[in-house]
C-alpha cells in the first residue's frame, strides 16, 4: 500500500545505510521540512512563530541534548538548564567582547564552553551512576547559577543579573522579525539533529550504546569508559549550550539567572520521558506535547468556562497541568515506557502489514 518497502531494493552499500532507507519517509521528511522552511513563515501569524514555534524548536533541542546523554549514553542528568544558562551567559559574553566574530561562532564557541563544564561534572560518572550520578548533575545546576549571580563578569556587571541580547546580524542581514528568527533556529536545529541522527548511526553512538546497555561487558570488549562518558557529557552539553543561547537570542530577548532553574530541568527531563527516551524523534514529540499542553489547557477550560458559565482561575489550570504531567509520566513509564516515539513506530508497522495487522 502506501506504506510498504517491498520492492525497493538497494545495490550499494551506501544506499543500504542511508538515513531514511524507505523511500516513503524519505518523502515525507522532505515534505515537512519544505512546510516548515517555506509554508511556516508564510502563513504563521506573529504569535504562533513567537510564543509557540520558537520555543518548541529550542527545547526540542535541549531534549535532544538530555536524550544523547541520558537515552543514548545511559547517563543521568538533571543539570541541563545550567548548561543551557552558561551557552546564553557565553554567548552575550562573546558578542559583547569580540563583536567581530559574529553570532554563529558566538553561538558554537558558547556550546564549546557548555561542553567543558559538561566535562568537568562529568568527570564523577566514572565512578558513579544513576541516582548518585544524578546528585552529581544537581551539584552543577547550583554551582553553575551561583557564579553567574556572584561573577560580575557574566552579566557585564549589572545589578539585576538581567543581560538583553543584542541584533542577531548574519553576513549584513538582520534577523530581528519573528519570521527571521524562526528560520534562524530551525535552520540551526534541523542541522544538529541531522548531525545527532548521524552520530547515533556511527561507532561513537554504538559505543554510547553498549556503555548504556552494560557498562561492565563494554569495558570487556575494549570501548574506553572514560573517553565514552566524557564524550556523551560533551556532545550533550554542547547541544543544550546552544539552545541557551538561542533561548536567549531568537525567543526571550531578555535573560537572566533565574530562567534556569532546576525547573527547567525537570521539564526537559519529562519532554524525553513523554517523548521517548533513546530516540531523536522523541525528543520532537516530547517537546511539542509540553509545548502544546498548556496552550491547550488554556484553551478548553476557557471554552468550559464560557459554555457553562463556570469561573476556572488560572491557578487551578496550572495545577491540573502538573496533574497531567505526573499522570502522562507515571503513565509512559508503565504502559510504554519508550514514549510517543514508540507509539509512532507501533503505528508505522502495523502500516506495513494493513490490512492484516497483528
Amino acid at each position: 500500500m502506501l506504506y510498504r518497502e517491498a520492492g525497493q531494493f538497494k545495490s550499494t552499500y551506501a544506499a543500504d545505510q542511508q538515513i531514511f532507507p524507505i523511500r516513503q519517509d524519505r518523502i515525507a521528511v522532505t515534505l515537512l521540512l519544505l512546510v516548515a522552511f517555506i509554508g511556516v513563515p508564510l502563513f504563521a501569524n506573529e504569535y504562533w512563530l513567537s510564543a509557540i514555534l520558537v520555543p518548541f524548536l529550542i527545547f526540542a533541542l535541549a531534549a535532544l541534548g538530555l536524550n544523547i546523554l541520558t537515552g543514548y549514553a545511559g547517563q543521568l542528568s538533571l543539570g541541563t538548564a545550567a548548561f543551557m544558562a552558561v551557552g546564553a551567559f557565553m554567548a552575550y559574553n562573546f558578542v559583547l567582547r569580540m563583536p567581530w566574530l559574529g553570532v554563529i561562532p558566538s553561538f558554537i564557541l558558547a556550546g564549546l564552553c557548555a561542553s567543558a563544564v559538561g566535562i568537568v561534572f562529568g568527570l564523577p560518572s566514572l565512578r558513579i551512576k544513576g541516582f548518585y550520578l544524578a546528585v552529581a548533575t544537581l551539584a552543577c545546576q547550583f554551582f553553575v547559577l551561583w557564579a553567574i549571580q556572584r561573577i560580575g563578569w557574566f552579566t557585564n556587571n549589572s545589578s539585576t543579573g538581567v543581560i538583553t541580547a543584542q541584533t542577531i546580524e548574519i553576513l549584513g542581514h538582520t534577523f530581528d522579525t519573528p519570521q527571521s528568527k524562526y528560520l534562524l533556529t530551525l535552520g540551526i536545529v534541523a542541522v544538529l539533529a541531522l548531525l545527532a541522527k548521524n552520530l547515533m548511526r556511527s561507532e561513537t553512538g554504538r559505543a554510547f550504546m553498549a556503555v548504556r546497555d552494560m557498562d561492565v561487558a563494554a569495558s570487556v570488549i575494549g570501548i574506553p569508559m572514560m573517553k565514552t562518558k566524557l564524550l556523551a557529557f560533551a556532545i550533550s552539553s554542547f547541544y543544550c549550550g546552544v539552545a541557551g543561547a538561542m533561548y536567549a537570542y531568537t525567543y526571550l530577548g531578555t535573560v537572566e539567572p533565574e530562567a534556569f532553574t532546576l525547573d527547567l530541568s525537570f521539564r526537559i527531563l519529562f519532554m524525553i520521558i513523554i517523548g521517548g527516551v533513546g530516540s531523536i524523534l522523541g525528543s520532537f514529540l516530547g517537546a511539542a506535547f509540553i509545548t502544546l499542553l498548556p496552550i491547550f489547557l488554556n484553551v478548553f477550560f476557557g471554552a468550559l468556562s464560557h459554555t457553562f458559565g463556570l469561573d476556572i482561575s488560572h491557578a487551578i489550570v496550572s495545577n491540573i497541568e502538573l496533574m497531567i504531567f505526573g499522570g502522562l509520566i507515571i503513565f509512559f513509564l508503565i504502559v510504554e515506557p519508550h514514549g510517543l516515539a514508540r507509539l509512532w513506530q507501533i503505528a508505522k508497522e502495523k502500516l506495513r502489514l494493513w490490512p492484516f495487522p497483528h
